[in-house]
């Protein structure tokens, strides 16, 4: 079997798009390390408030001069090509070229990793000193790439336990050539699952998925309803690579007991590790396990720069999302001590054998209400959905890119949309108005997304 690095070196350039050849080569490898089974789920296929798109393949594609001279190739590098990009082939002005050319907004000499999964649009990426160099008229462009049926393919390692209370390892798989995020993650997962499956039968059962990001978890968890009651707590693992310190991200229910103990054994053997509130630190497949009608308890592991340094400038690390992601900034001694960090938050849990199903629901917190007032400020928010809600695809997305904060709230106020709260109990978490929170219900409720109720209908499948 290959240690962690080798495994990085031999998977990391690999066209790992969501829905492709590659991810299917580099998923196809792991398992010749552990025995997963592999679950697909088809093209077009329904999970939840999404739908799993067509495969994605590039065949070929570059930029060059009218003269012949090759600027760009999507042979040197897979992230010279927007992710899920149409293909086009022509002329076009230098104007319209850089209306579809990417580069990085702080790492001029890095081509950034840039995909519109749900997008239809056609598009290039280089670095920002290539792009000051184009000063040409006009330009070719080839982007050989085509759209087929396929499969969301995800990777389970199960081991039982003496309970049936399951704790969830996940990490996901995709972004073509890139390392750290979140290569890593699955190589120390592998590790980890290696280690349980060597030692005695633990007391919690361990279930490690590796997925493309977002889709996979939605994928996975929509077709497997029944196993969500079982999966207590969880931990995703990400960026675990480079030399940045270990951050360990609470779930969107702090109160747990897997919250509580993890937590504890984190600060007692991690001196320079901090510790955030949920979606502080990082944003990623954890959302998918905290969500409305899921609401498993999963925290995040992962090493990125602490927001709270004055002097951090890179967030979540100087090479995130670009080219510069390689092999070269993680280390095998790095990998090694974020696997043995897992194995001692895992085994604290073991140690105390704590009931993971003790959690602090919301609903034990709602007030009585007045049922002769009808306002819809007096009355529950009721999820018609499960899992993060499918943004764009109802036309409520707001682009992270132009409105952070918008962004963040729209998220905010709909994983609190639970069957729990009414929308003044929203605005008093969120410390907002009711009316920005009405805004908001008003559009879940114009797309049937949320019901409302005169009465508390907890929707988290634990209870």
């Amino acid at each position: 079997m290959a240690n962690m690095m080798e495994l990085i070196d031999e998977l990391w350039f690999l066209k790992r798009d969501i829905v492709s050849d590659d991810f299917d080569i580099a998923l196809d490898r792991l398992v010749q390390e552990l025995p997963m089974q592999i679950h697909e789920v088809a093209s077009g296929t329904k999970i939840w408030t999404w739908t799993v798109p067509e495969k994605w393949t590039c065949h070929e594609a570059y930029l060059e001069t009218l003269s012949g001279e090759r600027l760009i190739d999507y042979a040197d590098h897979p992230l010279h090509v927007v992710s899920y990009s149409l293909p086009f082939e022509g002329e076009v002005s230098r104007a319209e070229l850089f209306e579809h050319l990417h580069v990085h907004a702080d790492l001029p000499d890095a081509i950034p990793f840039v995909f519109k999964y749900y997008q239809r649009d056609w598009g290039l990426c280089a670095t920002e000193k290539l792009r000051e160099t184009l000063n040409d008229d006009h330009y070719r462009i080839v982007i050989k790439s085509e759209f087929s049926s396929g499969s969301v393919r995800i990777g389970e390692v199960f081991l039982k336990g003496e309970s049936d209370d399951t704790f969830v390892l996940a990490a996901h798989l995709d972004h073509p050539g890139m390392v750290n995020d979140d290569l890593s993650g699955v190589v120390v997962g592998l590790d980890v699952m290696k280690a349980l499956n060597a030692g005695p039968q633990p007391h919690f059962s361990y279930r490690f998925l590796i997925f493309p990001e977002t889709l996979g978890s939605i994928a996975y968890l929509s077709q497997h309803e029944d196993l969500i009651p079982a999966m207590q707590a969880g931990l995703f693992l990400e960026m675990l690579g480079n030399e940045a310190p270990h951050a360990l991200q609470r779930s969107f229910q702090p109160e747990s007991m897997s919250d509580q103990v993890l937590e504890k054994a984190f600060r007692s053997s991690e001196n320079d590790g901090y510790v955030g509130s949920y979606r502080t630190i990082i944003d990623n497949d954890e959302r998918q396990f905290n969500a409305p009608g899921v609401r498993i308890p999963m925290m995040s592991l992962s090493r990125v720069e602490n927001p709270e340094l004055p002097e951090t400038r890179f967030r979540p690390y100087p090479e995130y999302h670009s080219s510069f992601d390689t092999p070269a900034i993680v280390s095998q001694a790095c990998l090694e001590a974020s696997r043995d960090l897992v194995l001692n938050l895992i085994e604290a849990l073991e140690e105390n054998q704590i009931d993971l199903s003790l959690r602090f629901h919301d609903n034990a917190k709602i007030a009585e209400v007045d049922h002769r007032d009808s306002h819809d400020e007096n009355l529950y928010i009721v999820n018609q959905f499960k899992g993060e809600v499918f943004a764009s695809g109802y036309g409520i997305w707001v682009d992270y890119r132009e409105d952070e904060g918008g962004h963040k709230r729209l998220f905010e106020i709909i994983e609190r949309c639970d069957g729990t709260r009414r929308p003044s109990d929203i605005a008093d978490e969120l410390e907002i108005s009711v009316e920005t929170v009405m805004q908001t219900i008003d559009q879940l409720l114009e797309k049937e997304l949320v019901s409302l109720s005169k009465v508390p209908q907890p929707s988290d499948p634990h209870l």
